[in-house]
């Protein structure tokens, strides 16, 4: 399924100032806190001045909650994960949240932030968290929101069906290279349909709840705040979309319903945890803004994505003469002494280039390294190893480098947690939209150093040699 992308534009204008006064009255009376849990690092592409988290023991979680903010992020990196150890991080996680939340006196919602092209443990994750949120809290969670839209990534929802947007065209989701994952694939046109075949017929797409663009546009709130009281049984809603002016106008309707008592749990892309916490818009961020300690040494990007957007991006960064590319064989991964001697002899050149103030790109196999065992999960434990020597290149490094872009979400993960021990940062904003920049906290291996968090999936092929020569200011 494909339409031409001008339809973006083909639908009526609404008073953005009036919505967003609506809804900052809405917001005002919510009195839960926003818990997000994030499965992987690209969850804060809408968001500044937001605290996110790299694990949950009880001490961090403690300060979570002490600091007041109406959301904060928590990273789990489950997208990396396999069934079972996902399920156990859910577990300790909704155990952690609700002791914390009450020692606080605070009343949470979950929130659990997902890939905007549908991959990832759905409907899993947010299956236990329900379970497990009942169990503490003493009551039921009505329905499930879901809303993959996702503006900086060009993801769209129109007429229950979910678009990615590939230069003119929009091409529906399932059709794309994201919907052949080999872990989280599938093969639904419409998102009722998606929900039907990920909850294998459990839930059915006929029962499911879709607020559409023509009531959202039309301003009908009253109507989408009916649809969302109806909700019962855990059953699903779906929100269509084109621009945040549709979760605006959505998000009124769903502050209303929850202020008379309905309680949702949501599975959704970046751009609603924005909304619904009320961020504003900034401007994206200039270097002064994200290195605030200059140096010598040169930066450091390392690319663990394969999908085929971040190849080409990497092929246009190449037009940088002053970066130097090295490239790890990654095809070597089964072969562990072999696997080991390559990641040294990259790291050696890596250090060498740092060093010297250039900034190095190393850079996984640009083709996909598979299993081929028939089993979904030991493809996931491939790419979790192959991420592992990626994230190696930062955290052991024993120079310091200017930044450090971590490309793809598993990757940058690692990145964050492993690599650079970060257990609490600070969004900044975005470098460019839909790319996150974390300020690394006193307790990293690199402190106040930027980190470019740059989806796999996300930006115009000229995007990453744009980032990067905004770092270097050249």
């Amino acid at each position: 399924m494909k339409l031409e992308s001008e339809v973006l534009q083909s639908y009526n204008k609404i008073d953005e100032q009036y919505v967003e006064s609506l809804l900052e009255k809405e917001i005002k009376k919510n009195n839960k806190t926003f818990v997000v849990l994030d499965d992987d690092p690209t969850g804060v592409q809408t968001v500044h001045d937001v605290p996110v988290y790299t694990n949950w023991e009880k001490e961090t979680l403690r300060q979570a909650f002490a600091e007041k903010n109406n959301l904060f992020f928590i990273l789990t990196n489950s997208r990396g994960f396999t069934e079972e150890q996902t399920t156990k991080a859910h577990k300790e996680i909704a155990d952690v949240v609700d002791e914390a939340a009450k020692e606080a006196g605070v009343e949470y919602v979950f929130v659990s932030r997902s890939d905007s092209t549908l991959r990832g443990h759905y409907p899993l994750e947010t299956e236990i968290l329900k379970e497990n949120y009942e169990y503490h809290t003493g009551t039921t969670i009505d329905g499930e929101i879901l809303c993959p839209f996702f503006k900086e990534g060009g993801r769209f929802t129109i007429d229950n069906i979910h678009y990615v947007k590939y230069g003119d065209e929009l091409v529906s989701a399932n059709e794309t290279e994201f919907a052949k994952d080999q872990t989280f694939g599938y093969s639904s046109l419409t998102m009722p349909e998606y929900v039907a075949e990920k909850t294998d017929g459990k839930y059915h797409a006929e029962d499911v709840t879709c607020i559409s663009l023509k009531d959202i546009r039309s301003m009908d709130i009253f109507k989408i705040e009916e649809a969302l009281m109806q909700v019962k049984d855990f059953n699903k809603i779906i929100v269509n979309a084109v621009d945040y002016i549709d979760l605006k106008i959505f998000s009124i309707a769903l502050y209303r319903a929850m202020n008379k008592g309905k309680l949702f749990m949501f599975r959704t892309a970046a751009s609603l945890v924005k909304v619904m916490g009320g961020v504003t818009d900034q401007p994206l961020l200039e270097r002064g803004q994200m290195i605030v300690k200059e140096t010598q040494n040169g930066g450091v990007i390392v690319v663990g994505s394969h999908t085929e957007k971040t190849t080409k991006q990497v092929e246009e960064l190449k037009k940088l003469t002053d970066i130097e590319f090295i490239e790890l064989d990654a095809t070597l991964v089964a072969d562990e002494e072999a696997f080991e001697k390559e990641v040294q002899r990259c790291l050696r050149l890596e250090e060498e280039c740092i060093k010297a103030g250039k900034t190095v790109c190393c850079y996984t196999t640009r083709s996909l390294i598979k299993a081929d065992t028939g089993n979904k999960e030991d493809e996931l434990r491939l790419s979790v190893k192959i991420s592992d020597a990626v994230q190696s290149l930062v955290g052991r490094l024993e120079v310091i480098p200017a930044f450090v872009i971590a490309k793809g979400g598993i990757t940058s993960s690692d990145v964050g947690t492993k690599a650079l021990r970060v257990i609490k940062a600070n969004v900044l904003g975005q470098i460019e939209p839909g790319i996150p920049v974390w300020q690394t906290g006193e307790e990293s291996k690199f402190p106040m150093t930027p980190y470019i968090i740059f989806p796999g999936n996300v930006g115009e092929i000229t995007t990453l040699r744009e980032a990067v020569e905004k770092l270097t200011g050249k």
